[in-house]
């Protein structure tokens, strides 16, 4: 690959997943990370990338879209994930659920079941799934973010706490293989942090773009969640890090267990 085509095919992957590690771009493009650092210093220069520790994103994509935008990102794969994951929920049960665009699918999907109940701070899961079915919904309280219509902080922490649930399910925006799972937000972070810790089972939901990528909280190491749900086997070394903290790892259209 001449240079010029390595940066064409570096920019293109931060098209599809806003930021990208170096470590990452490295093993996928098949070259050094030095010559990686070498291929970015232009780019980082014109200012098409914007340089982070351990990572480069671009300008217009660096930290989360607006929800709405994120309902669309790659649909396709959120919604075969969240199909997988409701199938192993029964009726009757408890389920604990962060705001995010793989929770919401994930709340579609459970639209045929029956007599759930739901404990959640998103104003669109508890729409979604309130007044059917014999359903019962808490939805923690506090202010309502203008993005996403979900409730946060001290308040938000303290309703859900409260709770004991069967299913504890986050969506997160980044996984790294060091750091574990991470969001962009401190009360977001603190809130999935919470949620986890309600569960029998603890569950993180999220598609293959969120590997490599690098948030700026940490939630949890990989220790502190039973089992990832996702459509796509991630890269070596999480896959090495969930095995290592004996995570369980689903993928949807195959499952592979440690």
């Amino acid at each position: 690959m001449v240079h010029s085509k390595r940066h064409g095919e570096i920019l293109r992957l931060l098209q599809e997943e806003g930021t990208v590690t170096i470590a990452s771009l490295a093993d996928r493009l098949g070259v050094s990370l030095e010559t990686v650092r070498r291929d970015v210093k232009p780019l980082s220069s014109d200012g098409s990338v914007l340089k982070m520790h351990g990572a480069i994103g671009l300008p217009s994509m660096v930290g989360e879209a607006p929800f709405e935008r994120r309902m669309r990102e790659n649909a396709d794969a959120k919604r075969v994930i969240a199909r997988m994951v409701a199938a192993t929920i029964r009726d009757g049960e408890s389920v604990m659920l962060d705001t995010g665009t793989t929770t919401s699918f994930l709340a579609r999907e459970l639209l045929g079941h029956r007599r759930l109940t739901v404990v959640t701070n998103s104003s669109d899961i508890a729409r979604t799934l309130a007044t059917i079915n014999g359903n019962k919904v808490y939805m923690a309280g506090g202010e309502l973010r203008s993005d996403s219509g979900a409730a946060f902080g001290t308040s938000a922490i303290e309703f859900v706490s409260r709770f004991s649930v069967s299913h504890a399910i986050i969506s997160t925006g980044a996984v790294d293989a060091v750091t574990g799972v991470m969001d962009y937000d401190l009360e977001e972070a603190e809130f999935a942090r919470m949620v986890l810790s309600r569960g029998q089972r603890s569950l993180v939901i999220t598609d293959h773009t969120k590997f490599g990528r690098q948030g700026l909280v940490q939630v949890c190491g990989f220790d502190g969640f039973s089992e990832l749900a996702t459509d796509r086997s991630p890269p070596h070394d999480i896959e090495a890090a969930l095995a290592q903290a004996g995570a369980r790892l689903s993928i949807a259209g195959g499952e592979a267990g440690f």
